[in-house]
């Protein structure tokens, strides 16, 4: 089957891969042109439908250079500009962890090409639609856990504000990806013109319709109830610079700070500060704390607030959350970092720790098996940074939890993306639990969000905020806090089954009964 003439040539191949590429990360967060995730998707499953599987495996490492090079090499800001490392190292550093995350697209590319390539004529248009979309969203679910997960720009994300989002309580983020993924898959049949009025394509284009259908139903069903009365929360943004944040001259203005902003929110129940706002040791706060309990703490309330706990026997130190209310509770922060909470192999990455200038960097994980912290009359799930990147891992805490807490400290990526697309990942994780989630920061972007994802309140960054208003929590399960990613990972699993299925079945049909293609 002929390529179209525009795609003809190894050069504007490599040119559309890398193009499309470039233009995934504009789909999400700051930019959020949703439609761009479909096209881009197009664009790169037409070409791994007509290449050979070397070449889709060459087309799908260029678009995942474009892709993440574009879309996550804010990294070099946290490495270079408050990492200590030098200039040309991480420029290394950075060049190395895009093209690592490049060879999941690349992968994904070469199994689709794989698939396509001689399938019978009478099951092309299913396996045109149902291999790469399958494909795709298992690569999204592999990258968000091995070696411990980066599951930034999974595409369900940049759906948060469409019709498809009403899939997220269902399927959560890689359910939407899937959607996405069958979108994207089926618009790619307008390259083939021969294939548009065929039954098999009119099938999957009224399956796609029907799961946007299915989205827009979903999205107004509202999840769960209600639980007890609302709850007046304000989130404090101290907007502590991340040069000085640590240094010890600077401790008790950071604590004023804090104290003062607090002091102006005598009505409410809940307050939170960010991640480490508390830049000590718990035992050395210990007298600050023992303040705050008796003269900060509101009546029948709490505070929430980041410090590192350190062990008196073991020395082993953590990233937690204190709960100072009637009583202290304690999370402790369990899946770290890579590199800048934890170095892992290392006996062989040693001395890199020597290079980076990070401080505290060899945290230890807290328990799998944290409850939910009960302060002011609610059951909070907390996450800590960069835990409310990963949804299967939030819903451990439900459906005991009413609410949803994430602190964070976004000052290592300055004016980047990444704070943008961070909280665009925490809208999704209230929208896949139906609980409203508070999100502290240390410069932004702090915000409030409903239980549908919605922002409610957002405040500016780098500036000295706090937000307040009220929170109604809820509880019940939605399916996906019940099952997690199993819905979402074992459908595109059974797809890539069917289209197994479908090319052997398609082989056994005599010539004299197969359509010409």
């Amino acid at each position: 089957m002929p390529i179209p003439r525009s795609l003809d040539s190894t050069p504007w191949q490599l040119i559309v891969a890398l193009l499309a590429g470039l233009m995934m990360p504009l789909a999400h967060a700051p930019f959020a042109i949703s439609p761009l995730a479909i096209l881009s998707l197009a664009a790169l499953f037409i070409l791994w439908t007509r290449v050979t599987v070397r070449r889709a495996l060459l087309l799908g490492y260029v678009y995942g250079a474009g892709m993440f090079g574009a879309g996550v090499s804010w990294v070099f800001v946290s490495i270079y500009g408050h990492g200590g490392v030098p200039l040309l190292l991480s420029v290394v550093l950075t060049v190395m962890f895009v093209l690592f995350l490049a060879l999941f697209p690349a992968v994904v590319g070469a199994a689709c090409a794989a698939l396509v390539r001689g399938a019978p004529p009478q099951v092309f248009a299913y396996i045109l639609i149902l291999a790469p979309a399958a494909l795709w969203v298992l690569g999204e679910w592999v990258r968000g856990w091995l070696l411990t997960g980066f599951p930034w720009l999974v595409t369900g994300y940049s759906q948060i504000d469409t019709p498809l989002s009403g899939l997220a309580p269902l399927l959560g983020v890689y359910g939407v990806s899937l959607a996405v993924g069958l979108s994207a898959a089926t618009l790619s049949l307008l390259s083939w013109p021969h294939l548009r009025r065929q039954r098999p394509a009119l099938i999957m284009m009224a399956i796609v319709a029907a799961t946007w259908a299915l989205g827009m139903v979903a999205g107004s069903y509202q999840w769960g109830e209600a639980s007890g009365d609302p709850v007046r929360v304000s989130l404090v943004q101290g907007n502590i610079s991340q040069d000085v944040k640590w240094l010890p001259a600077i401790r008790e203005l950071t604590l004023e700070r804090y104290v003062t902003m607090t002091r102006q929110q005598p009505d409410s129940q809940l307050i939170v500060w960010p991640e480490t706002a508390i830049p000590a040791y718990y035992h050395e706060a210990r007298p600050f704390l023992d303040w705050m309990h008796a003269n900060l703490v509101p009546e029948g309330g709490a505070i929430l607030t980041g410090l590192i706990y350190k062990e008196p026997g073991s020395g082993a130190y953590y990233n937690t959350v204190l709960g100072l209310g009637s009583t202290e509770q304690f999370y402790h922060k369990h899946h770290l970092v890579p590199f800048t909470e934890y170095l892992p192999l290392k006996g062989v990455l040693g001395s890199l720790i020597d290079v980076m200038d990070v401080p505290m960097s060899d945290f230890s994980a807290g328990a799998v098996t944290q409850r939910p912290l009960a302060v002011a009359g609610q059951h909070i799930g907390v996450s800590i940074c960069f835990e409310d990147a990963f949804g299967e891992e939030g819903i451990r805490q439900l459906p005991e939890a009413t609410l949803l807490v994430n602190v964070s400290n976004d000052a290592w990526f300055d004016r980047s993306a990444a704070p943008q697309q961070h909280l665009q990942m925490a809208r999704m994780r209230a929208l896949e639990t139906a609980r409203p989630l508070l999100r502290a920061t240390n410069t932004g972007m702090t915000a409030i969000i409903d239980a549908r994802g919605r922002l409610q309140q957002v405040a500016p960054q780098f500036a000295e905020a706090v937000l307040s208003g009220e929170i109604q929590p809820r509880q019940g399960a939605t399916p996906y806090v019940i099952m997690g990613n199993y819905p979402a990972v074992t459908g595109a699993g059974l797809m890539l089954a069917l289209v197994v299925v479908l090319r052997r079945r398609g082989r056994t049909q005599s010539p004299a009964d197969s359509p010409s293609c």
